[in-house]
């Protein structure tokens, strides 16, 4: 049962926000005014959808009374009753509450976990397989630290991805992926399983992350390839040490100056990830069993190279397209994992 004093109270806030848009404010208040606005603006729609449906269903039960009418509401209204349960999910959906970090860009890191040589190259493989599905969606992918191995794998990547809803689709891509295949290096044939890490942090951007000064150290050092060789001769790479949380952060591109912004952004958007994980253990003591936590420790997925299969354990889907996703074809995957925490946000809020 959808309460209708909260849809007022919605239409009501959406007109409140057209009318002080038209009548013109300060800058920085009308970005916020039209934030809001444009969040509101399809729930409003939905809205108006579902109160004409319902509107249409009362005019043609009131066109039973005529004769003349009511051969035409015969047919109407079951096409009317139809289509009133699809209106009115549609509505729960545009109901449901948002992850305020779901339009912010995303910090990715993988790293290699068991396997070694093999766990590092499936570590590039993934690498791979995100910058091709941030190509497919037009985002921007850009390398903040990457730490080679000399067969070419990867022992640690830190991404900055930037586009339309980065977060919102990246996130369910936190947690352990395993890989089970025949390793370049196998000679006798054998199926190996190897595993990677990933994260996928909001960017802390436009958020008042405060960090005293005296809890920072700051180092410079030289930038360095795989296999120890040095990329330039400056000491340009900049490493920042949180004191109190312990967190540290590398940055290796060629500007010292650019270096210290991207570490402490980078910083600044563990300490706020840190916080959201505070928040939620607070408000679900169940978080483990919820899909798109970012609990880093879960196996999530499975990517099995004999029988080109791919598996997501979070919600027993399994595609045979392994080729196709490891291209960046992540869009089924995602979507079937947003679909299932739609209908889980549901049921709590029907329950």
């Amino acid at each position: 049962m959808i309460p209708e004093d909260r849809l007022m109270q919605i239409v009501q806030r959406f007109q409140f926000l057209e009318a002080k848009m038209a009548a013109g404010t300060d800058g920085a208040d009308i970005a916020t005014l039209a934030r809001e606005y444009s969040d509101l603006k399809p729930v409003v729609d939905q809205i108006g959808t579902w109160q004409q449906i319902r509107r249409d269903i009362e005019d043609a039960k009131a066109m039973l009374d005529d004769p003349d009418m009511k051969a035409l509401a015969e047919e109407e209204l079951p096409e009317l009753a139809a289509r009133l349960p699809e209106v009115e999910h549609a509505l729960q959906l545009a109901l449901l509450p948002r992850d305020a970090a779901d339009t912010k860009p995303a910090i990715l890191e993988i790293r290699p976990g068991t396997g070694g040589d093999e766990a590092a190259l499936f570590a590039a493989d993934l690498l791979r397989m995100y910058h091709r599905y941030a190509e497919r969606r037009g985002w921007r992918v850009e390398i903040i630290e990457e730490q080679m191995t000399e067969l070419g794998g990867v022992k640690e990547v830190i991404a900055q991805i930037k586009g339309e809803n980065v977060f919102a689709r990246m996130k369910y891509e936190s947690g352990v992926h395993r890989v089970q295949r025949v390793p370049s290096t196998e000679s006798g044939g054998r199926i190996h399983t190897s595993a990677a890490t990933v994260a996928v942090l909001p960017e802390a951007e436009g958020v008042d992350i405060q960090i005293d000064a005296n809890d920072l150290r700051i180092d410079t050092m030289r930038s360095s390839g795989a296999g120890g060789q040095h990329v330039n001769t400056t000491d340009s790479a900049v490493r920042i040490t949180h004191i109190p949380s312990g967190i540290v952060v590398t940055s290796s591109q060629k500007s010292q100056h650019r270096n210290r912004e991207i570490a402490m952004d980078v910083l600044k958007t563990r300490l706020f990830d840190l916080e959201r994980q505070r928040q939620h253990d607070e408000r679900s003591a169940d978080r483990a069993a919820q899909v798109g936590t970012g609990d880093r420790s879960e196996r999530i997925r499975t990517y099995n190279f004999p029988q080109g299969r791919m598996t997501d354990h979070r919600i027993n889907l399994t595609l045979y397209k392994l080729d196709q996703i490891l291209q960046g074809d992540l869009d089924e995957v995602i979507d079937a994992l947003a679909a299932d925490a739609q209908a889980r946000l549901l049921a709590d809020m029907q329950s």
